[in-house]
């Protein structure tokens, strides 16, 4: 799954923030972002620039600390840097091209260039298959620091971690990515799993299948060199650029699955690069080839899916649930403690460019009093829920009964 990349010296003693660029609206024109690798103090002040040039429609702020240095995923140079020059075009656009004003207007986009800071500064001498920044400070793999629905994962959490599992529940994140490096896919949820996700058959799927699928193909097929599927030697190839994170092969304590199971939000993992750590000058050709990918991946946060998650999707604090639906009929179970459950049916029309998720409101006559401890029911808890259910196949059973309103999308490392 994911490879990490590091960065040549320049290092740090003192912790530093975690960067998150939060752009809502755009205006002003920054100075271009050069092609090359930044390092932290760098990309801190690019990062600044933008929220200071563009302060109506942006804003920087920090979800947390690593160990040594603020916030991105190990050893992913060309994410890194892809992101930031995201940035960069997102807001030199607006006002300019009329597709990227009206998405910026109606998508609210959080990018956090960089999960570990510390493994993209440990890097002294670039590697193109081996990376010794892909762990933190603590000598920890990120990626496989998340709590495991599949079996425990006793690993000590790390800061960094944990801050992205704090900042997950401060959200209602819908959409999101994580950028890597070492291989040429994108790779979709299970990567982990259990005979009734479908392990006996190489793969592990989740209830929303065909929604992934989706995602991880809109993103490979506009990619000229992903969609091949064969382009890094001695890797095997990926029918038209994606592939099961599981298929692939499998692992404990990935981000992409925890925020699915837990954070409600659908990730897929894009491998970006053959190369763990690209030479400078074929940073162009990186951000040309995913550039059209990334705008209309972000364009997916509208689709308006579910089927009976292990983890029951809840309403955040304002009574708003957001979900990925791909087009056609569903029904929806609606309960609320206190109410009847309510069944509606609800169509999904072909997409539309119009860039605004599909609306369902419920109004429910209370039926006596709220009971206080139903209401103050815990979350799902971060064990391994499959375990606990091992004849339930979240792959072959699908039972619709949920709905979506998307709206939000983040971009992780």
């Amino acid at each position: 799954m994911a490879k990490d990349r590091p960065h040549v010296q320049h290092k740090r003693s003192r912790d530093m923030d975690l960067a998150v660029l939060w752009l809502g609206l755009l205006l002003p024109v920054v100075t271009a972002l050069d092609f090359r690798y930044h390092h932290q103090e760098e990309m801190e002040a690019f990062l600044k620039s933008v929220a200071q040039n563009y302060s109506s429609i942006t804003h920087l702020h920090s979800i947390g600390k690593s160990v040594r240095v603020p916030f991105f995923f190990g050893t992913q140079t060309v994410g890194r840097e892809l992101l930031l020059h995201l940035i960069d075009y997102l807001v030199s656009s607006h006002g300019n091209d009329a597709d990227i004003t009206h998405l910026i207007n109606s998508t609210r986009i959080h990018i956090m260039p960089s999960m570990n800071p510390d493994g993209f500064e440990a890097v002294k001498k670039p590697d193109c298959y081996y990376s010794n920044g892909r762990e933190n400070f603590n000598s920890y793999d990120l990626n496989r620091n998340f709590p495991d629905a599949f079996e425990s994962n006793n690993v000590t959490k790390q800061p960094e971690t944990l801050a992205v599992m704090k900042w997950l529940k401060t959200e209602t994140f819908v959409l999101s990515a994580n950028l890597h490096g070492g291989a040429l896919v994108a790779s979709y949820p299970f990567d982990n799993g259990v005979q009734a996700t479908g392990t006996l058959l190489s793969r592990s799927l989740t209830p929303d299948d065909d929604v992934f699928q989706h995602l991880a193909y809109t993103y490979a097929s506009r990619n000229p060199n992903m969609t091949k599927g064969d382009q890094c030697k001695n890797k095997r190839h990926f029918p038209n650029g994606i592939t099961n994170g599981y298929s692939w092969y499998p692992l404990q304590g990935g981000m992409q699955d925890y925020n699915y199971i837990w954070a409600q939000c659908f990730e897929i993992t894009l491998e970006l690069s053959c190369c763990k750590y690209p030479r400078e000058e074929k940073l162009p050709l990186f951000w040309n080839d995913n550039r059209a990918s990334l705008i209309e991946y972000i364009r997916q946060v509208h689709l308006v899916q579910d089927r009976k998650h292990i983890c029951p999707f809840r309403t955040n604090k304002l009574g708003e649930y957001y979900l990925l639906l791909l087009p056609g009929s569903y029904v929806i179970n609606v309960t609320v403690p206190g109410h009847d459950p309510h069944l509606t049916k609800l169509t999904i029309p072909r997409k539309s460019q119009t860039f605004s998720a599909l609306k369902k409101d419920f109004h429910l006559p209370l039926r006596g009093h709220l009971d206080p401890i139903l209401v103050s029911e815990p979350l799902c808890p971060t064990i391994p829920l499959y375990k606990l259910r091992p004849n339930c196949s979240a792959a072959t059973k699908p039972s619709l009964f949920l709905f979506f309103m998307t709206l939000w999308h983040i971009f992780f490392k």
